[in-house]
């Protein structure tokens, strides 16, 4: 029997939680090979730790990438917020502004509302492509595809071997040929 060393991360619910398969504590972490032959509740902490699992590079790479897009999306809007509260208050300053000046100056005001408009247009985009270009900080919520370290590997795999040992010897035990018959010789 082949067990490959690849295991995928899984959440299951708060009431499904079992004893960690290191340390016993109630935990809501599985560990499960994709083909489902084997399984373990395990703490999420461990799962940091290199010397309990490695998680797998390609993953990795694209959580990683994934949480880049994450911070760079939540700064792009914090930027459009910003700039849409800008023009909220210079709309208020116009408006304002009108009330008090002349109709001549008016026509004036428009072209310099228009080119201000412009300008913060411009530098809202500018704001946007450096936050594209500059690389936002790594922020750690962990890969789902992990190899296990050889020890810890072995254990699952002699775990199974023993399990199917056993389910071999039971089906050995039902059938009664597999027992020698009762002597039927003299004494």
């Amino acid at each position: 029997m082949s067990l490959k060393n690849e295991w995928h991360h899984r959440k299951v619910a708060e009431g499904q939680a079992k004893a960690c398969w290191v340390c016993f504590k109630p935990s809501t972490s599985v560990l499960i090979t994709p083909d489902n032959k084997d399984f373990f509740y395990i703490c999420p902490g461990h799962l940091k730790d290199r010397g309990f699992a490695i998680p797998d590079a390609d993953e990795a790479a694209a959580v990683e990438e994934r949480k880049k897009k994450e911070a760079l999306d939540r700064e792009i809007e914090a930027v459009k917020k910003e700039y849409a509260e800008k023009q909220k208050e210079k709309e208020k300053k116009r408006k304002e502004k009108e009330k008090n000046k002349d109709k001549d100056k008016k026509k004036e005001d428009k072209k310099e509302e228009e080119e201000e408009d412009k300008n913060d247009e411009k530098e809202r985009d500018e704001k946007i492509k450096s936050l594209e270009q500059k690389d936002p900080e790594k922020t750690d919520d962990g890969p789902r595809i992990f190899n296990l370290h050889k020890n810890f590997y072995q254990q699952r795999v002699e775990r199974l071997r023993n399990i199917e040992q056993a389910k071999r010897n039971r089906e050995r035990l039902k059938n009664p040929s597999a027992f020698p018959s009762v002597p039927s010789g003299d004494l």
